[in-house]
Order: C-alpha cells, then sequence, then structure tokens
C-alpha cells in the first residue's frame, strides 16, 4: 500500500467516522427515545463489557478452560470482590491485574 492509500484509507475512516458519530450531535434538541429504549440503551455498555469479557476469562482457543489453576478465574474473581467491596472500575482493573500477574509470574499458571 502506498502512502498516497494509507492517507486515502485514514481520510476515509476519519469522514465514516465523524459522520456516524455526528448524529448525535447535530440536532438542537434531546431527539424523543421510548422510554424502552432508554432504558435498554442504559444497560448496553455493561453487555457489551460482559460479551468481550467472560470468553476472554473462561475459554482458550475457542474451548472451555479444563484446569481451575487458571490465574484468569482468580482474577476475575478478586475483581469481583473489589468491585462489590469499593464499587471502583480502576480498583477493579488494578485488583485482577495484579492477581493475574502475580498467579502467573509465581506459579507459572
Amino acid at each position: 500500500m502506498s502512502a498516497w492509500e494509507t492517507v486515502v484509507a485514514l481520510v476515509g475512516l476519519a469522514a465514516i467516522t465523524v459522520l456516524t458519530r455526528g448524529f448525535f450531535l447535530l440536532p438542537e434538541r434531546e431527539v424523543p427515545i421510548p422510554e424502552w429504549l432508554r432504558e435498554a440503551l442504559r444497560h448496553a455498555p455493561l453487555a457489551a463489557l460482559v460479551a468481550v469479557v467472560v470468553p476472554e476469562t473462561v475459554m482458550t482457543q475457542g474451548h472451555l478452560i479444563h484446569d481451575w489453576r487458571d490465574a484468569r478465574l482468580f482474577a476475575a474473581a478478586a475483581g469481583a470482590l473489589w468491585f462489590w467491596w469499593r464499587r471502583g472500575i480502576l480498583g477493579t482493573i488494578v485488583c485482577g491485574t495484579v492477581v493475574l500477574l502475580a498467579l502467573r509470574l509465581t506459579l507459572g499458571w
């Protein structure tokens, strides 16, 4: 791919991004949304996060993990406990990462 093609691709991607996301910024007043849709959209970020994190936590190469000695399970449990205790996203991420790294570096899981 030449430099010119790369520039054209980047400009095209930027234009598509601005066009698709700009529809939410263009109206001068709030667009009326039914209450059921507003309630459903409130849960969309959590659903997307679960859809990404859960398969990564419980699967390896497309198959369920078969051993309880997987650092990801303990890291996810530690992160969930932290969130239940403190209700903070940053602490949850740090706690899960620390447990994951500790288990992988010390026990080789």
